[in-house]
């Protein structure tokens, strides 16, 4: 909490010495009610079943905005392979969504008991595998990878035999879905040099260079918040190619780490690094204190590990977008505190039921004339009549 209200502070202080300061002002109010509802998520757990429930509302609303975009935007032949111009999210965004909430689904699947809300969330992780295809993207895909890896290793709370048969049922789906389009696509990845992000000026190489000399020229305060495109169109070395008649494309940094960088100078990076480091630390303390307890502290442990792989899935995919402060990152921070919250003040045990009325007490007067009253004694039984001669 100390990075994150830094954070806002810091972000608040860089609105004055923006490239666009209006910008940079609506930019500062929008982050400033999403760490409000950051609070308002954490503070409103009270205990594990609070913080599961608010897990089933996030992945079930993923999947309903999932399904909603397969059946409103269809796949076509040609360069219509993938989603594109969605509501809200772009394809790349939603696949980063689409990682975040995958464990969580998994995790409803494989640590529940109730058959229905295990079918409805195995129902949900093939849309969001689906979905996930779809998007044609590859930092979604790779997001997705490191999301498995740490369920297969690191998800320690729930037998190895059903993680492993969790992550082959949704692999087995995303194959399926998969056309060799996606695959030719995926492809790219083991072989980066034939990809227009390393050969293009407007690839994510070239971006990344631009964002960081940003950085190196605003090193205190950046240029502002949600100015990046802006420095892309004005300051940029692309920009004097405008006095040429060459248009320049005013892009955004596709990736988070540079984005915050270029934005809000070296203290506003390490304030955001500092904000994932440190809930990451809280999430690995809240499931080994959890676990010391026992049955009693199972579930806790089991969610704290589930809200570390939804955080690995925004970091992993965040690195090849700008999410600096979308709502996914700080939701999911929400629900580290929560966690943090319940591990350090556990929910009093609820009072035993009171099967049978207690008798009635008698009324005041009436026990202090008793009071006084010594207890009467048993008299011994009279003897009996001597039997006749």
């Amino acid at each position: 909490m100390t990075c994150l209200f830094g954070l806002l502070v810091w972000g608040g202080l860089s609105v004055p010495v923006a490239l666009n300061q209006g910008i940079a002002f609506h930019f500062w109010i929008d982050f400033a009610r999403t760490v409000l509802m950051l609070l308002v998520i954490a503070g409103s757990v009270r205990g594990a079943s609070d913080l599961s429930r608010l897990l089933f509302v996030y992945c079930g609303a993923t999947v309903l905005y999932t399904g909603v975009v397969l059946s409103r935007f269809q796949l076509g032949s040609g360069d219509n392979w993938r989603l594109g111009h969605l509501y809200y999210y772009d394809a790349n965004d939603l696949a980063t969504l689409i990682a975040t909430a995958m464990p969580i689904g998994l995790y409803f699947v494989l640590g529940q008991r109730r058959l229905v809300v295990r079918i409805l969330a195995g129902a949900g992780l093939a849309v969001l595998a689906v979905g996930l295809i779809r998007s044609g993207s590859r930092g979604g895909l790779i997001a997705m990878l490191a999301v498995a890896m740490f369920v297969l290793v690191g998800f320690t709370t729930i037998p190895a035999r059903a993680r492993v048969a969790g992550i082959v049922v949704i692999l087995t789906v995303v194959f399926a879905a998969a056309s060799n389009r996606y695959w030719t696509q995926m492809q790219t990845i083991l072989n980066p040099h034939e990809d227009y992000n390393l050969t293009s000026e407007e690839g994510r190489l070239k971006v990344w260079k631009r964002g960081i000399g940003y950085l190196m020229e605003h090193p205190l305060l950046g240029v502002g918040g949600e100015n990046f495109a802006v420095a892309e169109g004005t300051i940029s070395p692309l920009a004097r190619l405008q006095e040429r008649g060459r248009g320049v494309r005013w892009g955004a940094a596709h990736n988070t780490f540079v984005q915050v960088g270029a934005e809000l100078g070296v203290p506003g990076l390490l304030l955001f690094i500092g904000v994932i480091v440190t809930t990451f630390r809280s999430l690995r303390r809240v499931t080994r204190e959890a676990a010391r307890d026992g049955l009693a502290g199972a579930d806790v442990s089991r969610l704290a590990q589930v809200v570390t792989a939804s955080l690995i899935g925004f970091v992993t995919g965040s690195f090849f977008l700008s999410l600096a402060y979308h709502d996914i990152l700080y939701t999911v921070v929400a629900f580290a505190l929560a966690l943090a919250k319940i591990a350090r003040h556990p929910p009093p045990p609820p009072p035993p039921l009171a099967w049978r009325r207690p008798p009635p007490r008698p009324p005041p007067a009436q026990q202090a004339r008793t009071a006084g009253c010594p207890t009467p004694t048993a008299r011994a039984p009279p003897p009996p009549p001597p039997s006749p001669p």
